[in-house]
């Protein structure tokens, strides 16, 4: 069990400090906390009188695994908001399913060994491939324009966690209209500063690639709209 304890702990532990690095924390945030509550549930378990059996930690990984690897691939591929929860949701679903399979191999005949193998590859394949897409590829440029986008709206245009920050980390390569759209906010956003050299530094970039008829009307609407929401001093972010 307490090796059980451990690894709830860990996985919560690692998914908040990953969770400090997104755009949208709040997503692997939640994770990271529910493992640690789960892993704080199982270390009371080990002190009762009586022994929690292998099949409850082991069982719960397979169910919290398998439900968290649909939410994290609905966010990573569809919502575009999370990177980190697949991955890690991946890990309790193999872990968890792995210790089942081992605990029952012996009692197997070949035939259940050989359909068990090769789910359990299926798995690790699934799992090298969301921590590849999740932790290598990382966040999209599109991701950070949306946080931005959202911090706006908050005021945050300070600080590591401002808009300006999100902007800045938002350019792709493959995507040339992304960059325009983030050139275009920190410019909107330098001038609502006063920043008038920033300002046209990134007007010169935005007018390098196509100008404002290359940027979407809605979009640096919504900019504008945001900024003269703003009816104080904007605030910096320092979390």
């Amino acid at each position: 069990m307490m090796f059980w304890v451990i690894f709830y702990l860990a996985l919560g532990v690692v998914a908040l400090y990953y969770s400090q690095h997104q755009p949208f924390p709040e997503h692997s945030s939640r994770f990271g906390m529910l493992m640690l509550v789960t892993g704080a549930i199982f270390w009371i378990m080990t002190q009762a009188p009586r022994e929690t059996g292998f099949l409850v930690p082991a069982t719960s990984a397979v169910a919290l695994g398998g439900i968290f690897v649909v939410i994290g691939v609905f966010r990573m591929a569809v919502r575009l908001d999370d990177v980190v929860v697949a991955p890690f949701g991946g890990v309790l679903l193999c872990t968890g399913t792995l210790s089942l399979m081992g605990d029952r191999w012996p009692e197997m005949a070949q035939s259940e060994q050989i359909g068990s193998f090769l789910l359990a590859s299926i798995l690790v394949l699934m799992e090298i491939y969301l921590a590849f897409r999740g932790l290598v590829v990382g966040v999209q440029g599109i991701t950070w324009s949306k946080s931005g986008l959202r911090q706006v709206n908050r005021g945050l245009l300070l600080g590591p966690r401002g808009a300006i920050s999100h902007f800045e980390r938002s350019w792709d390569m493959e995507d040339p209209w992304i960059n325009a759209m983030s050139h275009a906010a920190l410019v909107l956003i330098y001038r609502h500063l006063g920043d008038e050299s920033s300002a046209k530094e990134h007007l010169t970039e935005l007018e390098a690639g196509g100008g404002w008829e290359s940027v979407d009307d809605t979009w640096a609407s919504a900019i504008t709209d945001a900024l003269s929401n703003l009816n104080q001093q904007p605030v910096t972010s320092n979390d």
